[in-house]
């Protein structure tokens, strides 16, 4: 079985392309530059949401550091939960990481209008990469409880505003590469999360004394920036990103988040195909098959611009599920779910439970369950069983604050042991991946292919609404614990 391998100079496009064989030292030179790229996008997925998951990861050390004055000997590893989490860490961290999303969802039109590509996308990198070192440095100073909230949740803010207008750029960016390269970047994006659990356990797990452990936690997001960083600026020097970097943009940038252009099906009212497609690294790098993405228009002029009132009519339940999955979400994680512990006996599992089973547990699952609609895509937009199962999500916000929370004030205990909470974290876990990614799916399916991107406009900024509606319901179900 042969593999075909076309460069950018083999006449992309159609034409011009050159007969015959190309020698196999070209053929090789193309597969390394291709998959280089894939890599770069890969990483820069990674780096997008790694500052997120690093702090949510991290707020045992923070709650540590407020439960007392002048203290940098903080653990990873201990929960305070009770009275002395007075600054509400755990719900600030989440508000303050998705405002700066909705907000810059808004001002993307202008903000790509008026500051280039380049700046945005490293002068991005750049600001987390100085405000993670600042995080860093700051477990070496010991600073009372106020000040060190204060300077946190300003990092905080702005680290999340820079990652918002790093991920909207490179999302635009995708929009002229071929579809595998948006799959990478999402896959990257997906196990960001996975990655700060590991770090976090091995920080634990290492022995040296809780500073040192927190520092070397905080140094690996820097690390792990500076390769974003090396990767975006290696692109220019790649042949096939230097190809597609050069085309003129066919979609618009705010395009952007979770609508992965596998899975933009429309029905086959719209003409068309309604299967799923496996998301697939291949090695056939034809760029004539990704016209298949977005449908050919032989005569564009006599399509009127899309409405968004109209698209919204048509999308507007499906972007309804969408808001009410991640305020579910973000109502109970991490602000309660952080707050569980172990009902065992102090010992190894206690210290490892909820970094295992709230955090790690959480991001393989719900990786999984974004996985699962590259397979099939269940219940399809015309059913109303997709707002049903949505709404049934809001019973793990009494599940979760009925767990094992050891101080409380108002609400009683009613399931103590470890495996009701495991059980009901892998449950949220998946149906949050799969219902996320599913509403995702189904919105292009619903509109005529010429609306799918206004669609994925407007689901990028339900997205961002909801999970803000869920940051700040998190505040009310803390108070009533």
């Amino acid at each position: 079985m042969g593999v075909v391998v076309r460069s950018p100079e083999d006449g992309l496009g159609g034409a011009g392309r050159r007969p015959g064989r190309r020698p196999w030292g070209d053929l090789l030179t193309d597969l390394h530059s291709y998959h280089l790229v894939g890599i770069s996008f890969f990483i820069l997925g990674l780096g997008t949401l790694l500052p997120w998951n690093f702090f949510i990861t991290a707020i045992p050390y923070f709650q540590g550091r407020l439960a007392g004055a002048n203290s940098t000997a903080g653990t990873l590893s201990t929960n305070h939960t009770g009275p002395t989490d007075t600054f509400n860490f755990n719900n600030w961290v989440t508000l303050l990481s998705q405002l700066p999303l909705l907000l810059f969802t808004l001002l993307n039109s202008f903000l790509y209008q008026c500051i280039p590509e380049a700046v945005r996308i490293l002068g991005s990198l750049l600001g987390i990469l100085l405000l993670f070192a600042l995080t860093a440095a700051l477990v070496k100073v010991d600073m009372s409880p106020g000040p060190f909230f204060s300077i946190t949740m300003v990092s905080v803010w702005f680290i999340n505003s820079f990652c918002a207008v790093l991920q909207g750029s490179l999302f635009g960016q995708l929009g002229t590469m071929p579809s595998t390269y948006s799959t990478l970047f999402l896959s990257g994006q997906g196990l960001a999360g996975i990655f700060a659990a590991l770090a976090m356990l091995m920080s634990m797990a290492s022995g040296v004394d809780a500073q040192t452990s927190a520092l070397g936690y905080f140094i690996t997001p820097c690390v792990g920036i500076l390769m974003s960083i090396v990767c975006y600026l290696s692109l220019p020097h790649l042949e096939f990103a230097r190809y597609y970097l050069a085309k003129k943009p066919s979609r618009s940038p705010t395009h952007e988040l979770e609508t992965k252009a596998e899975l933009l099906q429309a029905d086959e009212k719209n003409g068309i195909p309604n299967s799923p497609q496996v998301a697939t690294l291949t090695l056939d790098l034809d760029p004539e098959k990704e016209p298949e993405l977005e449908p050919e228009l032989d005569e564009p002029q006599k399509l009127e611009k899309p409405s968004v009132f109209i698209v919204f009519q048509k999308i507007w339940l499906t972007a309804l599920c969408l808001v009410l999955v991640f305020t579910v979400t973000l109502s109970v994680f991490p602000a309660i779910t952080a707050m569980v512990t172990s009902s065992t006996s102090p010992g190894k599992w206690s210290q490892f439970f909820n970094p295992i089973c709230c955090f790690l547990l959480f991001n393989v699952m719900d990786w999984l369950g974004r996985s699962l609609t590259s397979y099939f895509l269940w219940p399809d937009e015309d059913s109303r069983l997709l707002p049903l199962l949505v709404c049934l999500r809001f019973l793990f916000v009494p599940l979760f604050m009925l767990c094992h929370v050891p101080e409380r004030a108002r609400l009683p205990i009613l399931f103590p042991q470890d495996a009701y909470f495991i059980t009901f974290m892998l449950l949220f876990a998946v149906s949050n991946g799969y219902l996320v990614s599913l509403t995702m799916c189904l919105a292009p399916r619903q509109v005529l292919p010429h609306e799918r991107e206004v669609a994925g406009a407007l689901m990028t900024f339900f997205l961002a609404l909801g999970l803000s509606c869920g940051a700040s319901l998190s505040f009310l179900f803390k108070a009533l614990l």
